[in-house]
């Protein structure tokens, strides 16, 4: 039994030795390769510098390939490798997902090198790489629209591409996230209770989206912060926001007389409508 134990020391002795030796050997090799790639960066051996970022790029190895292809991008401007080194550049980025810095070298690409064979790709790219930053529709809108004018005019510069389907797929999820966010930019605002910034934004967004999903319900938003609005004015501006509400009413009703919200834009209605005959003309000399 305890040969057995002796044996069995020996042995895991030397599993740890070789894993020793193999994890050593293994940080010398990495070591060694590190210290090769930063003398090829300090290089001004371009050809070589140009072959190894090819060769990091295949393998695979987008951030080293990305920072070669960095180094030797001015160098090789205007030559006939020029345009696929900036491609190639950009696409060591993209590769990396690192969309702000891609979109900012496909956009330079094909603007400064419209003729190129990589110029089209590079343009599409561009749209996308904006599209892949497009935050939700709660914040900020900026990379959306910029995604959305990257499409439109990469439809117009390529009618006939094959990204054209789905670019138009891009393009109809960026306008309806623009759609939200007017939409949930108007609703904040009533949430509030901040009725007249409400009527303001709600009147922009259906002006803005005459189409949206959202037009039932921001019609009747529109009716009830208009209804509010003129509840908790003071006595002397409630006639005239009682007859915007009186308005407001018979342009939801005309356009949605089957709504959910019927019922309750019926009693806005008859609450203003009452008022307005009541005490509307005996107001009239105030205002």
């Amino acid at each position: 039994m305890q040969k057995k134990i002796y044996l069995c020391t020996v042995v895991f002795s030397k599993f740890k030795m070789q894993k020793s030796f193999f994890c050593f050997f293994m940080l010398i090799a990495v070591c060694v390769s590190c210290s090769r790639y930063e003398r090829l960066r300090k290089s001004t051996n371009y050809e070589l510098k140009y072959k190894k970022a090819f060769e990091y790029y295949h393998k695979g190895d987008f951030v080293h390939a990305g920072q070669l292809f960095d180094d030797i991008v001015n160098i090789y401007r205007g030559t006939n490798k020029g345009d696929t080194v900036a491609y190639y550049q950009a696409m060591s980025y993209f590769k990396q997902r690192d969309y702000l810095n891609a979109s900012v070298y496909f956009s330079t690409h094909f603007k400064n090198a419209p003729q190129s064979p990589f110029a089209e790709e590079a343009e599409y790219l561009t749209g996308y790489c904006y599209y892949k930053q497009s935050p939700r529709p709660e914040l900020d809108q900026d990379v959306t629209m910029a995604a959305i004018e990257a499409f439109q005019m990469f439809m117009i510069h390529h009618p006939n591409s094959q990204r054209k389907e789905e670019s138009l797929l891009y393009l109809a999820e960026m306008q309806d996230k623009l759609v939200d966010k007017s939409y949930l930019t108007a609703k904040l605002y009533y949430n509030l209770s901040q009725y007249k910034s409400s009527i303001i934004a709600l009147n922009n967004s259906l002006s803005d989206y005459p189409d949206t999903k959202y037009r039932e319900e921001l019609m009747y938003l529109l009716l009830k912060s208009s209804y509010l609005l003129a509840e908790n004015s003071v006595t002397a501006k409630q006639k005239e926001r009682y007859q915007s509400t009186v308005d407001e009413y018979y342009s939801f009703v005309g356009e949605f007389p089957e709504s959910k919200y019927a019922r309750d834009a019926r009693r806005m209605y008859e609450e203003a409508d009452l008022y307005l005959k009541n005490r509307g003309t005996d107001l009239q000399d105030e205002e």
